[in-house]
């Protein structure tokens, strides 16, 4: 249930329309590399709306490009091997994302141009030196995890108003939780609630960190963005519904089944990666492309999740969202 839906359908059907396909260089097939976090089929939307949009511009597979793709199955030490197999493809542009995923394309070379689809906070992570001007052969769309986290903490403690103590879920292997964590600390000060940090870095960790949970009787959850943790949203809802957690995290979190998000919209990021490519193969060098903020975010409830945990959601907190679940 879409409380924009209306709006979508009466204004944005128009700015949702392709572009024309623009004509690409005679003759010239162009490869790319594609590098994901996870597994082929645990997030088919993303790299499909890449392909889209990459047609959208004109791109054909097989006839004016090649797209390698190659996974890492939720294991990051598998990257470097993985963007290694690319450079020695000589592929003309490396497309990946996540800031695990950026980061090691980076440290893999120098020359061949790299577009991250996501990264959290790419200045503070070292990929780029400023938004404005990369430097480097790196480029793409950034956004701001720990501000996220820290909303999602606030909206669990608007619909807990007693929560005293909340489980942060972490990848421990993500360089991006350096700075996460001490934003929702600050928060969490200010919201008067304790905060206590489980890892895992693979799926069969997961039952044992809720175990951790469970004996460290937590209130609810706050699950951060990790492209591994991502893909395994729907074992991580049931974990948490089973458990009897509240639980917020992003938006596909909401919609396996968690209890509440607030996040980026990932499939229009990778949308954009697209816009970057093309930019690159008619010329452009990414050092002169300016990194992307998100401007899309999406608040979602999950009022089916709400219900078997025996909460009311309060109507302020409905009214804002920009998807009920039920």
């Amino acid at each position: 249930m879409n409380r924009r839906e209306v709006v979508t359908l009466l204004g944005g059907a128009a700015a949702g329309r392709p572009l024309p396909a623009r004509a690409q260089p005679a003759g010239k097939v162009f490869r790319i590399g594609f590098v994901g976090l996870t597994t082929a089929d645990s997030l088919p939307k993303r790299p499909e709306a890449f392909r889209a949009a990459m047609r959208e511009l004109g791109y054909q597979e097989g006839r004016n490009i090649v797209i390698d793709f190659r996974w890492a199955d939720g294991h990051y030490d598998r990257l470097p091997a993985l963007f290694a197999e690319m450079v020695r493809l000589n592929v003309d542009v490396i497309v990946t994302h996540g800031t695990p995923g950026a980061l090691a394309a980076k440290r893999a070379t120098t020359t061949i141009p790299i577009v991250f689809a996501t990264a959290g906070d790419a200045v503070a992570s070292g990929l780029v030196t400023s938004l404005a001007r990369p430097g480097a052969n790196v480029t793409g769309s950034t956004y701001f995890i720990p501000e996220l986290s820290a909303k999602q903490l606030e909206l669990l403690k608007e619909l807990i108003p007693g929560l005293t103590d909340v489980g942060i879920l972490l990848n421990p292997a993500n360089p991006m939780n350096e700075p996460v964590v001490p934003a929702m600390k600050q928060t969490a000060q200010l919201l008067k609630v304790e905060l206590h940090q489980f890892g895992m870095s693979e799926p069969a960790e997961l039952e044992g960190a809720f175990a951790a949970m469970a004996a460290r009787r937590v209130g609810a959850l706050v699950v951060i963005d990790d492209s591994t943790l991502i893909a395994n949203a729907a074992l991580v809802a049931k974990l948490a519904l089973r458990q009897r957690l509240p639980a917020s995290g992003w938006p596909d979190f909401a919609v396996s089944g968690g209890l509440m998000a607030y996040g980026i919209n990932y499939v229009d990021m990778f949308r954009r990666a697209a816009a970057f490519v093309d930019k690159i193969l008619k010329g452009a060098k990414p050092a002169d492309i300016p990194v992307e903020r998100a401007t899309k975010f999406e608040t979602i409830v999950n009022l089916s999740t709400a219900k078997a945990l025996n909460l009311d959601v309060p109507t302020s907190l409905l009214l804002r969202a920009d998807e009920v679940i039920e």
